[in-house]
């Protein structure tokens, strides 16, 4: 038994096609409880429906239980979330879904347990169903056009709630990514949105911003603290002080490191999240005397990535010497530990944690690739391991979600669209960086697989957007023949456009001299930072 079966006497097994296995060989269906360790409904589910004796009893008579950790476990949290956690899903031995729920009060969930019982014992394994998203469609595939950016911020106008900022009229969420496309296409709907965010999500006493809002007014914050929450609004609040130069967001954004480096920093990466708890209800007299909710120290490829690539923005425009240390100490971490020599990233250090998941890869690649443009040029050859394996083993047009398991439906691939705009930018990065055509074309087929619905997107896939802007015309890229930190390195890396890219070492380029890319099109040399800024406003 682990510790949540301890607490709830149910008889746990973990993800793995030994509990199917024995499923299939005890002709039961399975109880998947997909859990996050942050979310304080999980812990009552657990100390009221799954503690009370006559379901316990149930549960571990009549199903196999089985218990995932949604962070843990990416793959089995987008086949089987039923939108939100707790998720509780009932499955055939075969992984196809027969019933499922979120938080279930301890009598809704006996009637429930009941209900599948009965219907596994009138129709077996023909319950079960395979969900839409999974029964084998391609992505829309489509031509890469500037179409794509333009329709995508046309919804920005569409769904901007100018009353009170943000894109939506219910629960707000911060949408950090959405607020980065918008500041080059929608400025002031990206600025309300972070003022809304600094104003009702910050934790002004102990740092760091909470998940979302429950309320349109952005108030009822929903008080978890996550790692890749506080990563992109990082990198959100520093990219809109780069365009500004208003403390009103250089601010905030100090605040978040220093969340991030005091409390999910454990000595050698950062934890995955901070538990909710009415300590964060709490004045702060009263928070002196009480104990901070606890944190999940598990160090996860992804979400560490995410919060290198936000800190080493932060430190290119302010000189933050915190902030690019702990990047430069989690991008090591993260090359000595997760990745390993042919380029494959584990998900968190453990012997049976999944590996070569693209949620890892994408975010790993680009923070490589963003090490290499702000703090060390030779970041670029992790960028191009673990790039290189994902375009081996996880790209036929659009990137698919990881390997194929014969577990549940991790048979079946998924080609999720974020992480696909992730690994899009990365791979752009890496062909100014490397001058290697093939990754523009890499991230041009993965933009390509879903251009065809492009007239559907919404907001909330702004990043796709972003990153089809890049495929389409070259980013605006420096190349500087200085080391970093020179002045004119500086200074590149403070051009205002947060999707450029910047080459310090650049081959071909004498060193005190830059070049500016536009459009394709060399211009230079610039020698200082005044020049060097003329070069951009003239020709960017």
């Amino acid at each position: 038994m682990d510790e949540s079966a301890e607490r709830t006497k149910v008889e746990w097994r973990p993800w793995g096609g030994a509990a199917f296995e024995a499923a299939a060989e005890a002709g039961k269906p399975v109880l998947l409880s997909l859990v996050a360790s942050w979310s304080a409904r999980c812990r009552e589910m657990d100390r009221e429906a799954f503690s009370e004796p006559r379901n316990a009893a149930n549960v571990n008579e009549e199903f196999v239980a089985v218990r995932a950790d949604a962070d843990r476990h990416p793959r089995v949290r987008e086949r089987y979330n039923m939108g939100g956690f707790p998720s509780t899903v009932f499955l055939t031995p075969s992984g196809e879904l027969i019933a499922g729920a979120t938080y279930l009060e301890a009598e809704s969930f006996r009637g429930v347990l009941d209900r599948v019982r009965e219907t596994w014992e009138e129709k077996g394994a023909d319950a079960g169903r395979v969900p839409r998203a999974l029964r084998g469609q391609e992505p829309p595939a489509g031509a890469v056009t500037d179409d794509i950016e333009a329709l995508v911020a046309g919804q920005l106008g569409e769904q901007y709630d100018e009353r009170f900022g943000g894109w939506a009229t219910n629960e707000k969420f911060p949408l950090p990514r959405t607020v980065e496309f918008a500041l080059k296409r929608e400025r002031q709907q990206a600025l309300r949105t972070l003022e809304a965010v600094s104003r009702n999500l910050a934790d002004d006493y102990d740092g760091g911003f909470y998940r979302f809002a429950h309320a349109r007014d952005w108030s009822d914050p929903q008080r978890e603290k996550l790692l890749e929450t506080n990563a992109g609004l990082l990198r959100a609040f520093a990219n809109a002080y780069l365009y500004t130069g208003r403390e009103t967001y250089e601010g905030p954004a100090s605040n978040a490191v220093d969340f991030l480096t005091a409390t999910l920093w454990t000595g050698e990466a950062f934890g995955g999240s901070q538990h909710p708890g009415e300590y964060f209800e709490r004045s702060p007299s009263e928070r002196d005397e009480a104990d901070e909710p606890g944190i999940d120290e598990t160090a996860y490829a992804e979400k560490n990535a995410r919060a290198a690539d936000a800190l080493l923005v932060h430190s290119a425009y302010t000189d933050d010497g915190t902030a690019r240390r702990y990047a430069e100490r989690t991008l090591d971490y993260l090359a000595e530990t997760l990745v390993d020599e042919d380029g494959a990233v584990a998900r968190y250090d453990d012997a049976d944690a999944p590996t070569g998941l693209l949620t890892d890869h994408a975010a790993v690649a680009r923070a490589f690739a963003r090490g290499a443009q702000v703090a060390d040029p030779d970041y670029v050859e992790s960028a191009v391991a673990v790039a290189d394996y994902a375009v081996e083993h996880l790209q036929e047009g659009a990137f698919f979600d990881g390997p194929v398991e014969d577990v549940g439906l991790l048979d079946r691939p998924l080609h999720p669209i974020d992480d696909n705009a992730t690994m899009a930018h990365a791979l752009v990065d890496l062909a100014e960086l490397t001058e290697e055509d093939a990754y523009r074309e890499a991230a041009r087929d993965a933009v390509g697989a879903f251009a065809g619905a492009a007239d559907r997107m919404g907001v909330q896939v702004a990043d796709y957007a972003a990153a089809a802007s890049r495929v389409v015309e070259r980013p605006l890229t420096v190349r500087v023949g200085d080391e970093v930190d020179s002045d004119l390195h500086r200074a590149a890396l403070r051009v205002a456009d947060h999707e450029k890219v910047v080459v310090p070492r650049a081959a071909g380029v004498e060193d005190d001299a830059a070049f500016v890319i536009v459009n394709g099109d060399l211009h230079g040399p610039a020698r200082d930072p005044e020049v060097l800024a003329s070069l951009v406003a003239e020709h960017a």
